[in-house]
């Protein structure tokens, strides 16, 4: 039995707390996976896993092994990737997790031209919302409007594009309601809100007159950025929007940004990976077309 394979099920099957999880990924049956896991137990002549029915649990003896295993292999797909960058080009699957108002026109235009490119490159696309865990989870790649400073040692948060945020509403909205001319005049309004606001539904920004509170009582309320964006082409009221998401809207005149001469929500969306030494040619790749794509700004 290879030795090698035996390691990477091991450290699977810890990351994941689950031999079949670590069988799927390694596309072997789960008593395949048990069975490296024992080879590696008799060649040490000591218990690694604890096993129940349902969980694993890591053996003094198993945890010290499972710190030395993950950096020797971690060390070893540094060596494969610094090679593979000269010598093959991009390929496999590249596993992302991108935030729900990424499944827009030009952020699927960005995946085809990059797939022209590379089309030896799959993509898995996680648009679910939720703060994936890259190292459990084998994600490649997230890409998160986030605080760098908030990740920890174990990341690397590379600035891909500035995030843009409109105030937009439909045109039938603003033909009953009036256009808002200034911050105060919100309060008056009808406001679809975004869960990611301040709980209290204040909101600081900058406008002509320096920082003002935008306050408003939400009609509805959603972490859903695409549930925002129909809800603002139905008539519903305003929302806060990336400007991404809306900017064939707001071309095509279905929605109209007010407000204007404010600033929300000045933020930057990271590509997030794991802090290794070289990356994959997929990652590096697909990095390096983002952050030259204008359709992202």
């Amino acid at each position: 039995m290879d030795t090698l394979t035996s390691m990477r099920v091991f450290r699977l099957a810890v990351e994941l707390k689950s031999f079949a999880a670590a069988a799927r990924r390694l596309d072997m049956s789960p008593a395949m996976a048990s069975k490296h896991v024992m080879h590696l137990e008799r060649r040490l002549g000591s218990l690694l896993l604890n096993r129940t029915s349902r969980h694993l649990s890591l053996t003094e003896s198993g945890a010290t092994y499972f710190e030395h295993v993950r950096q020797w292999l971690d060390e070893l797909d540094d060596v494969e990737a610094a090679v593979a960058q000269s010598t093959a080009s991009p390929h496999g699957t590249l596993k992302l997790s991108v935030p729900v108002w990424m499944a827009n026109p030009d952020f699927v235009g960005v995946l085809n031209d990059y797939r022209k490119r590379y089309p030896d490159v799959m993509f898995d696309v996680d648009l679910s919302g939720r703060f994936v865990n890259l190292v459990e989870e084998a994600f490649d790649l997230a890409l998160r409007v986030t605080n760098p400073l908030s990740l920890g040692p174990a990341l690397i948060a590379r600035p891909i594009a500035p995030v843009t945020f409109h105030l937009v509403a439909s045109p039938a909205y603003l033909r009953v309601a009036g256009e808002p001319s200034d911050a105060r005049a919100l309060a008056s309004h009808t406001v679809l809100g975004y869960s990611m606001l301040p709980a209290n539904n204040t909101l600081e920004v900058e406008g002509p007159r320096g920082l003002e509170a935008l306050k408003f009582d939400p009609v509805l309320q959603t972490n859903n950025e695409s549930l925002l964006r129909l809800a603002a082409l139905e008539g519903m009221g305003l929302a806060f929007l990336p400007k991404v998401l809306v900017a064939r809207d707001l071309e095509a005149g279905a929605l109209v940004a007010v407000l204007t001469d404010y600033r929300f929500f000045g933020t930057k969306l990271y590509g997030v990976y794991r802090h290794r030494k070289y990356l994959s040619p997929k990652v590096r790749t697909f990095l390096d077309f983002l952050c030259d794509d204008a359709r992202l700004r």
